[in-house]
This record gives C-alpha cells, structure tokens and sequence, in this order.
C-alpha cells in the first residue's frame, strides 16, 4: 500500500506553505500552519503526489473542493481512531 509521508517543519524561508517531494511520496508542510488552512496544504502537496501531471490551478482546485467538503464535514485533527479498516484492507 502508498503511504505518504508528511514531514512539518518551518518553510518561512522558502515563501511557501508545502512542497510535494515527487518521487519519493513525501510532503512537507510548514509546522506552523493549522485547522483549514493545515487540511488545504496536505491535501493539495497529497495532490501533486498523486496526480503529478496536473497543472498547480487544477490542484489548487481540486485541493480546495476536498478541503471545503471535509471541513463542512466537520473533520478536524482531533481523532485518532483508526480502528476501522480502509476500502483497500488497510489501517
């Protein structure tokens, strides 16, 4: 199974909010970031992951619509349970 690794670490200097490391299904997120804006940053670096081909405004859309719809959702990083499996098998 892909999994994707998110390091979180100060990206001030770099004027940015994440970067997608392509190829090595790693994303970086800048530490200081949290609630909506935290969720809108890995899903759209998740997004460059997974879809390398599409342009940064089709990211930017696509990570906006799953941010927006999770968040009305009320999906917050607060719970941890994982104790249901995945649609693949996984936990």
């Amino acid at each position: 199974m892909r999994k994707i690794k998110i390091i979180f670490k100060k990206l001030g200097r770099n004027k940015a909010y994440g970067f997608a490391n392509l190829g090595y299904d790693e994303i970086e997120v800048d530490s200081r970031l949290k609630g909506k804006k935290l969720l809108e940053i890995i899903l759209h670096e998740t997004t460059h992951i997974l879809f390398p081909e599409e342009t940064e405004e089709e990211v930017i859309k696509k990570s906006i619509i799953l941010t927006n719809t999770l968040w009305s959702q009320g999906y917050r990083k607060i719970d941890d349970d994982n104790s249901l499996a995945m649609q693949d098998g996984s936990i």
